[in-house]
């Protein structure tokens, strides 16, 4: 779960990294007002969504008065944003953070991502900060710094100092910088986060080391014990599909592709889809139905499937464990009354033959298929 910029300065704030004076705001009135009580003659006015290079998109306007502040405001507010990272479609614009906008000397990049590899919180550090990370990484790889956090004693002060020293900080420097690295990590530890970036973190001409900039990501797997995070979700910017998906216990992504795609664990999912792949195919989105799919969860992801115009196939691989085919084949009859594009349907595991022999009844027009391969197979000649 993603969170934006003023949540995440807030969240870091609590843990000691210092951060700008700023307001949210929801109309151009309040961004002119938060303007005046944040005092100062210098603002920036940033439009508030989860995607990166609001920067390039004049997501981000700088102002020296509070009517250009509630112009700003008002220009950005209502529309979608367009950035490399939103595709054609952009995002919606619903708040706008007004921050003192305070001049600096230098831009350092600062983040931490869970590495799965090697199971491990890497912490990344560069000089050359305003940019994306794979920019810096192109551009000039030599000047990445990391760190890798041993679980059972957690980020050390000298790792923390070392990053800071590499950076090229004066001593005054050196000390804040090592707050801030190391209250990013209590952040990221406490509040179950996988990913903190900071870009950039600034060093100003009083040698204060500020976020200027904030993102936050959060493991959706531990939301039960984050009730103050999960509060902050944002469904205005995610997919509505996977919105939708979250609230039946489904977990969705929406691909480009034309094949729709039913399957339980995400293993088999992954699978599915290379098989799709492999066989000319297009998947048009993951979609685990999970280890308890009951007929109305069969049918929701049914629904959630076709709710995509693109679909021209549906293809529905269950391997029963802890699920039974006869169950899942009760929710696929339900589900593919009516339906108007092609289904393939491949059974496998507990109750198999009882699943079979439901779809077979079934007098509807069912593709049954024996493996993942031919089931794939079939799915892409269906949809063309």
């Amino acid at each position: 779960m993603d969170i934006h910029e003023y949540q995440a300065k807030e969240l870091l704030a609590q843990f000691g990294v210092a951060v700008p004076r700023g307001k949210v705001a929801y109309t151009a009135e309040q961004a002119a007002f938060a303007a005046t009580e944040l005092g100062g003659s210098f603002w920036a006015v940033k439009a508030q969504l989860h995607a990166g290079g609001r920067g390039k998109a004049g997501g981000v306007r700088l102002c020296r008065s509070h009517h250009d502040v509630a112009v700003a405001a008002k220009d950005l507010l209502g529309h979608n944003l367009v950035t490399h990272q939103t595709g054609p479609e952009g995002k919606p614009v619903q708040r706008v953070y007004i921050e003192v906008a305070e001049p600096f000397e230098r831009e350092i990049y600062l983040g931490l991502v869970l590495d799965r590899k090697i199971q491990r919180i890497r912490v990344i550090a560069s000089a050359q900060g305003g940019m994306e990370i794979e920019e810096i990484a192109h551009k000039d790889p030599s000047s990445i710094l990391e760190a890798r956090v041993e679980p059972a004693v957690g980020m050390q002060p000298f790792q923390a100092r070392e990053l800071a020293f590499g950076l090229g900080l004066s001593s005054k420097q050196v000390n804040r910088a090592t707050t801030a690295i190391l209250a990013c990590y209590r952040a990221f530890r406490d509040l179950d986060a996988t990913m903190v970036e900071i870009n950039p973190l600034v060093v100003t001409a009083d040698d204060r080391v500020l976020a200027l900039d904030a993102k936050m990501s959060f493991d959706d797997n531990a939301l039960f014990r984050q009730s103050a995070i999960s509060e902050m979700r944002d469904p205005a910017q995610e997919d509505p599909r996977e919105a939708q998906a979250n609230q039946h216990g489904l977990n969705y992504v929406g691909l480009s592709g034309d094949i729709g795609c039913i399957i339980n664990g995400a293993g088999l999912a992954m699978a599915t889809m290379d098989m799709i792949k492999y066989a000319g195919g297009e998947p048009a989105n993951f979609l685990d139905v999970g280890g308890g799919a009951s007929p109305e969860r069969v049918g929701e992801a049914f629904r959630l499937v076709l709710s995509d115009k693109n679909v021209k196939a549906i293809l529905v691989n269950i391997f029963a464990g802890i699920n039974r085919c006869d169950w899942v084949a009760q929710g696929v009859v339900q589900a593919a009354a009516g339906l108007k594009v092609p289904l393939i349907v491949r059974l496998a595991g507990t109750n198999v033959e009882a699943g079979q022999k439901i779809i077979r009844e079934s007098g509807l027009p069912i593709i049954s298929a024996d493996d993942l391969a031919s089931a794939a197979k079939l799915a892409v000649a269906a949809a063309r």
